[in-house]
Parts: structure tokens; sequence; C-alpha cells
């Protein structure tokens, strides 16, 4: 349970630290889709993000749209009771996989975005293979 919670905490922190650059680069590009917030920050009404907003805005959104579903497989996983090894390989290489897709996909490094989310995809599909036969064998 503690690698599920120590998990768990990080991809919180990614989800949100990947939001919060949102805000931080839509301010270096003083641009804002809503007519207050360009009233009270000084800031240009645009009717599209600008580029570097929107990538910020996709790997966020990609991020926190893999990472909920695998949460709830994992949480699963975990009842199931795997093995401490099962559970450092699932979790925490979702996790590195995950990270590291979002690094990638900020800096716009191809083919490591791409291999990254492969692996991510990978080890939740076996995440939630073995949660299916852990519970299954009980």
């Amino acid at each position: 349970m503690t690698t599920f919670a120590i998990s768990t905490v990080v991809h919180w922190l990614n989800i949100t630290v990947l939001w919060n650059m949102s805000g931080g680069v839509r301010g270096k590009t003083k641009t804002t889709l809503n007519p207050e917030d360009a009233k009270a920050f000084n800031a240009n009404l645009v009717l599209e993000d600008p580029a570097e907003v929107a990538r910020v805005l996709r790997a966020h959104r990609n991020t926190t749209d893999n990472t909920l579903p695998f949460l709830f497989v994992a949480l699963v996983f975990v009842m199931a009771g795997p093995s401490a090894l099962e559970g450092y390989i699932f979790l925490y290489g979702f996790l590195a996989a995950r990270v590291l897709y979002s690094v990638c996909y900020l800096k716009g490094l191809q083919p490591w975005r791409t291999i990254f989310y492969g692996l991510s995809v990978l080890l939740a599909a076996g995440t939630a293979i073995d949660a299916i036969r852990l519970v299954l064998s009980k």
C-alpha cells in the first residue's frame, strides 16, 4: 500500500504541476480567453490559446486522462494483494513512464514521448490483467 500511496501523490504532483504551468505560460504570453481576466491582469483577450499554452494544456489533459483510470485499476490491484515486486514494477514503472512522458511532451521530444506513452499503456494493461488474475485466484 505504501507504493500505491507514494505513486499516487507523485501522480497528483505531476498533474498539478502541469496545470499550474499552463497558467505560468499563459502569463508569459500575456493572453487570456476570458474578458474579466484580460481586464484584471492587463492581458490580451484571444479566441484561441497560443501554441505554448496549448502544448501544456495537451500534456495536462493526456496525463490526466491516462492517470486517473490507472489509479482506479491500481487500487484494485493493490487490494488484491500483489507481491512487492509486482507493485514496484507496475506502479513505479507507470509513474516513471508518465512523468517522463510529461517532460518529453513539454520539450517536444519525439520519439521519446511516444515511447514513454506506449510503455505507460503496456504497464497499465499489465496492471489491469494482473489485478484480474489476483482477484480470480482468491
